[in-house]
């Protein structure tokens, strides 16, 4: 049952791991599940923060194969860096700021 555990786990940390790639280097984002995402690029960062984070919780904590020589705090870091790519996820669905444009002149030039 561990084995089963630990391959579902490693399975959806690649798959999340591969969407934050294809975001990043494609601008490419699955078409459900992800609602309107303004910033594809800033959403697979926040994407690949998670699967790092994630993984880091899962195979550093609950299923690590040797649980005593991991410091207990690492798994509760990497479950910081899950939240941390969530908030990037949610900052990625707002629009980016606006470029600022020179002031123009409202007196024709003759």
């Amino acid at each position: 049952m561990y084995w089963a555990m630990v391959g579902t786990g490693a399975v959806c940390v690649a798959i999340m791991a591969a969407m934050g790639v294809a975001a990043v280097v494609r601008e490419w984002v699955p078409p459900r599940g992800a609602g309107l995402v303004l910033r594809p690029r800033l959403w697979g960062a926040g994407v690949l923060m998670s699967a790092v984070g994630l993984g880091s919780f899962m195979f550093l904590g609950p299923l690590a194969a040797d649980p005593p020589a991991v410091n207990r705090y690492v798994p509760l870091a990497g479950m910081a860096v899950n939240i941390a790519g969530l908030g990037l996820q949610t900052y990625a669905r707002r629009p980016g700021r606006t470029p600022r444009l020179p002031p123009t002149s409202t007196t024709a030039a003759s």
